[in-house]
C-alpha cells in the first residue's frame, strides 16, 4: 500500500544550501525602499532634462558640464548611480540563486556580476567627480566654446 502525505506537510528540498538568515528578508526591503527612492531620482532627473530645459535639444556636453558643476546634481546623479547599481545587483544575484542550480556555476555568475558592479561604480563615480570640462593645457580646438584657451 502507498501512503499519500498530507497536503500541508513540508516538501523535502533538494541539497542546496537553504538557511540564509535575514539576508534575503533584507534585500526584500530594500528592493522596495530603493524602487521608490529611484522613482523620485529618475523622475527628476528626467523632469530637469526634458521638461523644465528646452528638451532633448539643449542636452549636450555644456549642459552636463554646466550640471555637474553643481555639488548638488553630483550627489544626486551618484545616488541615482549607485542605487541602481545595487537594485539592479540585487535582482539579478536574486535570479541567481533561483535559477543557478550547481554551486559552482552560481558562484561564477555572482563573481562575474559583482566584478561588473564594481566597475561600473568605480567608474562612474570617478566620472562624476573628476569630470572637467576645461582641462588645463589642452589644444583650443578641442575644448568646448565656452572654455577660456
Amino acid at each position: 500500500m502507498t501512503t499519500i502525505p498530507a497536503p500541508n506537510s513540508p516538501v523535502a528540498r533538494p541539497s542546496r544550501r537553504t538557511s540564509r538568515g535575514n539576508w534575503e528578508l533584507y534585500g526584500w526591503v530594500f528592493m522596495r525602499a530603493s524602487g521608490v527612492v529611484l522613482l523620485v531620482l529618475i523622475f527628476g532627473h528626467l523632469f530637469v532634462n526634458l521638461v523644465a530645459g528646452d528638451g532633448i535639444s539643449a542636452i549636450d556636453f555644456g549642459f552636463v558640464a554646466g550640471k555637474w558643476a553643481s555639488p548638488f546634481w553630483q550627489i544626486w546623479d551618484l545616488l541615482m548611480l549607485w542605487l541602481a547599481m545595487i537594485h539592479g545587483t540585487n535582482g539579478v544575484r536574486t535570479i541567481i540563486n533561483d535559477y543557478a542550480e550547481r554551486d559552482g556555476t552560481r558562484l561564477v555568475l555572482k563573481l562575474a556580476l559583482y566584478t561588473a558592479f564594481t566597475v561600473v561604480v568605480v567608474l562612474g563615480t570617478l566620472v562624476i567627480f573628476t569630470f572637467d570640462p576645461c582641462p588645463v593645457n589642452s589644444p583650443a580646438s578641442l575644448l568646448p566654446s565656452f572654455c577660456t584657451a
